[in-house]
């Protein structure tokens, strides 16, 4: 007996007429230029493999011209990093009154900036490794007498781990300020946690099976987060179902308290001890064929195809469809 294929998903008919012509902006100028161009193209198939009326734009130089004289309806964003990811192209759309994909304005710049998540998170009593802010490279010594090496070391607005460097010396950390600060005037230095780490997809406030990472690189790195093949990833996430869910809810937690909106992901660390330490929020996470949030989707049986027209629906709120 010959088994027929699942048929692949397609958005309802009445979805596809609300949704109208979809802009799915890519690339940008940021450091992650490559990833996104990457995120989008594999957005855009899947969009039209749904049967929605989408189209790429390559955004590059001045944002304010991605809204002259627009030939679409909304917008599926899936730039990383500066101009896409940390409010600058939210703040443009949402001005021109066009609906656009995840998180809005504040939630978007406030994530961008580790180190003011960092703040928001202590401020909420969530556990997030100690940190330090760090200004030159004399304050080296300082920085690593207050906090218990080894360190992170982090251009405080960069993503893809981009910049991000292990230190266990004050002479190692005066050379790690120097390259994350040619990145980013605002560099993070916070404790190293030893331990797996874990990342939790969020889509439309629920938590998605959280993921177990490994790697034989010294860290999930941006080689091993698209570039290598020896990338370790743990679904189910090998914790208790009581951990996972602590863990979901953590995420949950911090997801809601940056004010995010309807798609990203948080990563997080588990020391030896069993303690969860939230390291950051992405609100446009990697859309590529190493990312993390598909992963998760298909974990929950959602495919690619279903994830990306379920993100995008949430724009119709705002357009009061």
């Amino acid at each position: 007996m010959q088994h027929s294929e699942p048929q692949a998903y397609q958005a309802a008919p009445e979805i596809v007429r609300a949704l109208g012509r979809v802009a799915v902006f890519m690339g940008g100028d940021s450091a992650e230029r490559e990833v996104s161009l990457k995120s989008g193209k594999a957005v855009l198939a899947s969009l039209l493999s749904a049967g929605v009326d989408a189209f790429a734009v390559d955004v590059q130089g001045c944002l304010l011209k991605t809204v002259e004289n627009p030939d679409f309806d909304r917008v599926f964003i899936a730039l990383h990093g500066r101009g896409g990811e940390d409010g600058t192209i939210q703040a443009i759309l949402s001005q021109a009154g066009i609906p656009y994909t995840g998180s809005e304005i504040l939630a978007s710049a406030l994530a961008m900036d580790k180190l003011r998540t960092k703040y928001v998170f202590e401020g909420c009593a969530l556990p997030t490794p100690k940190f330090r802010t760090m200004a030159a490279a004399a304050e080296a010594a300082q920085i690593v007498s207050e906090l218990n090496p080894p360190l992170s070391v982090k251009p405080s607005r960069e993503g893809s781990s981009i910049g991000i460097r292990k230190v266990q010396t004050a002479d190692e950390l005066a050379e790690a300020y120097e390259e994350a600060a040619a990145l980013d005037n605002l560099v993070l230095v916070e404790e190293w946690i030893e331990g797996p780490e874990f990342t939790v997809s969020l889509l439309q406030d629920q938590a998605l099976p959280a993921i177990g990472l490994s790697t034989d690189h010294v860290f999930y790195d941006y080689n091993a987060k698209y570039l290598a093949d020896d990338t370790r990833y743990r679904i189910p996430c090998g914790l208790a179902t009581d951990d996972e869910l602590r863990l979901q809810k953590l995420a949950l937690d911090a997801f809601r308290v940056v004010g995010c909106r309807t798609w990203g992901r948080v990563d997080i660390m588990q020391d030896s001890d069993g303690q969860f330490w939230l390291l950051e929020v992405n609100t446009v996470p990697g859309m590529t064929d190493h990312s993390l949030v598909p992963m998760a989707a298909k974990a929950a049986g959602i495919s690619f195809e279903e994830l990306v027209v379920r993100i995008l629906r949430d724009t119709l709120e705002d357009a009061n469809a």
